[in-house]
């Protein structure tokens, strides 16, 4: 399950959201999150909107955040599932029944730990305005996700991580999408 954000992105969604405008207005936050999860699973065929429109709505500010809001959730909620993911794997690896798979969990490790620093970079991105840097960089979290997942297949072993892979890939492909559609320079052309 993913957990609440940290306190310190919480003010600052809280204290940005006024500053930053949206397109998308006289609609209730509730709706925004539903349109929002509603465009981003239309728009691909591999975005799951019922992840998105349960996810979001956990962190109590995406009730009245606008879309840059709602990117800055998701991508805090991606950041609190590569977290918990370490914690998952460094259990896994102290555990001696995954003999057969621990070259692939040290792989995923060194995924999800390359992850945790290209999310908050893209966060960081992201409160700078720039938002082509973000997209790129949550896109290749995306890719890790998968890449972690597909190192299971090559042995023909279960992945004990597929939820959390499944969650990550699902997460960053929203923020992806959220951002892309908070783009003032996407709208202005």
């Amino acid at each position: 399950m993913l957990k609440p954000p940290s306190l310190f992105l919480l003010l600052l969604i809280i204290t940005i959201t006024p500053l930053v405008t949206c397109s998308i207005t006289l609609m209730s936050p509730k709706d925004l999150v539903d349109q929002t999860c509603q465009k981003c699973a239309n728009q691909s065929k591999i975005l799951s909107y019922p992840l998105c429109s349960t996810s979001l709505p956990v962190i109590p500010v995406s009730h009245s955040a606008n879309l840059q809001g709602l990117a800055l959730i998701a991508m805090e909620l991606a950041l609190e599932n590569v977290t918990s993911s370490i914690e998952t794997i460094d259990k896994l690896l102290d555990d001696e029944n995954v003999s057969s798979i621990i070259d692939n969990l040290k792989d995923c490790m060194e995924l999800y730990s390359d992850a945790a620093w290209t999310i908050v970079n893209s966060i960081g991105a992201f409160l700078s305005g720039n938002y082509e840097v973000p997209i790129n960089w949550m896109s290749s979290v995306m890719e890790s996700a998968s890449t972690c997942q597909q190192g299971f297949g090559k042995k023909g072993e279960g992945s004990p991580l597929t939820t959390e892979n499944y969650n990550l890939f699902q997460l960053c492909g929203i923020a992806v999408c959220i951002i892309q559609m908070s783009n003032p320079a996407a709208k202005a052309s």
